[in-house]
């Protein structure tokens, strides 16, 4: 009876650790990254860039991998206030405004090219400026052709990707959302420029932050508080009817960029609000084709998927981040 009795101890602890040893190879532990309470702490900058004012959050160590926050319109790095200290402990995270958005400059048209070829251009700049060498990046609407342009162009800088809303493929832009822009594109006069000026509006700002979320309750005011005095600003409407028009340069783009994820395959963590009327999940799958290293994730939200899911996404980026990136 003895003998059976330790027999059924060894198998329970080889069993166990069995189960130890698979678990430590599916997720290797992270090398320690010494943290100090300044690193929590998040920082506002500024940093010069052919003459502009470059508006950016930073926090966590420099010694750290760094992640790279890319943000929508018509928002700003503000978007990601809440994510920044979620992910500070762990990763250096850095969240710039473009120009014309948030506390960045914003020249007017005739003193600054309001093209996301420009916007990329300035985007890479500023990485060059803060020294970072590799980075993972978050992609959220504009965010993703600024972003799909720095990684198609410097793939070995990229260590993974974070998308989020943020489109690649013709799927994701068949939609009526995008009917009048796409008469925009082709005939960019001023009645239809007239007709782009109803998404400027506060109505327009509080439909995107509210339309498809579950509870319009849990979404503070404080964000079309802020956007929309920004909007607002004497020749701000002009910078985004630019920016509106210079966004059908980005679908003939979408080929080369999905050779871009076909050829380097980066780690990639997809987190999209199906509920988006701009970036319906439509625009989601087609990833599945191009991608094999894919964590994928349709969240019951909305087009800022932050404001309601900030808490499940920033704890998937943790985990997916631990996963892929050293």
């Amino acid at each position: 009876m003895a003998t059976m009795t330790l027999k059924k101890l060894f198998v329970v602890l080889a069993a166990a650790l069995l189960t130890a040893s698979t678990a430590v190879f599916a997720v290797a532990p992270q090398k320690p990254t010494r943290i100090v309470a300044s690193d929590l702490v998040v920082e506002y900058k500024t940093v010069e860039i052919d003459g502009l004012d470059i508006f950016y959050r930073e926090a966590g160590p420099k010694s750290a991998p760094t992640v790279l926050l890319l943000h929508g319109f018509p928002t700003s790095s503000h978007m990601f206030r809440n994510l920044i200290p979620a992910l500070a402990d762990r990763y250096h995270v850095v969240a710039p405004d473009y120009p014309g958005y948030g506390s960045s400059s914003a020249p007017p048209v005739d003193e600054f090219e309001y093209t996301f070829d420009n916007l990329a251009r300035v985007m890479e700049t500023f990485t060059d400026k803060l020294g970072l060498e590799k980075y993972s990046i978050y992609l959220m609407d504009y965010g993703a052709p600024i972003g799909f342009r720095l990684a198609a162009k410097e793939p070995a800088k990229v260590q993974s990707l974070i998308i989020q809303n943020g489109n690649a493929y013709d799927e994701g832009i068949d939609n009526e959302f995008w009917a009048p822009i796409k008469e925009y594109w082709k005939k960019p006069s001023k009645a239809n420029a007239d007709k782009m000026r109803g998404l400027l509006t506060l109505e327009a700002t509080k439909w995107q932050y509210t339309h498809g979320v579950r509870d319009t309750s849990k979404i503070s005011p404080d964000t079309w508080g802020h956007v929309q005095p920004l909007l607002d600003r004497p020749g701000n409407q002009e910078i985004q009817l630019a920016l509106f028009h210079s966004y059908g340069s980005n679908p003939p783009l979408y080929p080369k960029w999905q050779k871009y994820l076909r050829e380097n395959q980066p780690p990639t963590l997809i987190v999209w609000g199906k509920n988006d009327a701009i970036f319906p999940d439509a625009g989601a799958y087609p990833y599945k084709r191009d991608l094999r290293k894919l964590e994928f994730h349709i969240l019951d939200t909305g087009h800022f998927a932050l404001e309601e899911e900030g808490q499940t996404i920033a704890r998937l980026m943790r985990v997916f981040l631990a996963r892929n990136v050293r």
